[in-house]
């Protein structure tokens, strides 16, 4: 599911030339995998900056751990655990949200949307930043990556009843949040 390649199908050479200290098969597994992980970042800390701080640590620390993985299949799964925790930690640091603000004229329709459609989507958006991180990084790695419930709870080292909680949750305050019309934490009154 990686950049375009299916699930299981990093190549074991790569990864076991890499865990030889192999640096251009390292750097092979992060062109394959690199656009997918950054996607995966940034969609659980709503910020570019914070993502590719979040994802040049967690590739980082995966070439530091790689001599010490043991079973190379497994590749994708344990990387893509050091990024979500990359996440979490990427998170603690910077507890507070920048607004950025872009000035939209509703009366127009922009690229096909209503105002309607964009009022949803910023809702959306506004709730999302309201879950918690490890409540972003279960959705994303559900919906966006498709993984089952099972595979986050293995990828994260967490119980499969946790991850379900977890999901359960977000989406409660997803769909609260666009019912209602506004976020949880989201002000009242904004300016435009």
């Amino acid at each position: 599911m990686l950049a375009g390649v299916p699930e299981g199908s990093v190549d074991r050479t790569l990864v076991e030339l890499a865990q030889g200290g192999d640096r251009d098969a390292f750097a092979a597994l992060l062109r394959a995998m690199g656009d997918q992980m950054y996607a995966v970042a940034f969609r659980v800390l709503r910020d570019p900056d914070l993502a590719q701080d979040a994802y040049q640590e967690a590739m980082i620390s995966a070439w530091r751990q790689l001599p010490f993985l043991r079973d190379p299949e497994s590749f994708e799964g344990w990387v893509r655990r050091i990024l979500v925790h990359a996440c979490y930690a990427e998170s603690r640091k910077r507890t507070r949200w920048t607004t950025n603000v872009r000035v939209l004229d509703l009366n127009e329709e922009v690229e096909g949307e209503s105002g309607h459609a964009i009022h949803d989507r910023e809702q959306l958006e506004l709730a999302f930043r309201d879950l918690t991180v490890e409540q972003r990084a279960i959705v994303v790695l559900h919906h966006h990556l498709g993984l089952p419930l099972v595979e986050i709870a293995s990828t994260l080292g967490i119980p499969a009843g946790t991850v379900r909680s977890r999901l359960h949750y977000a989406t409660q305050t997803l769909r609260r949040a666009l019912a209602t019309g506004e976020a949880l934490g989201a002000p009242k009154e904004r300016l435009a």
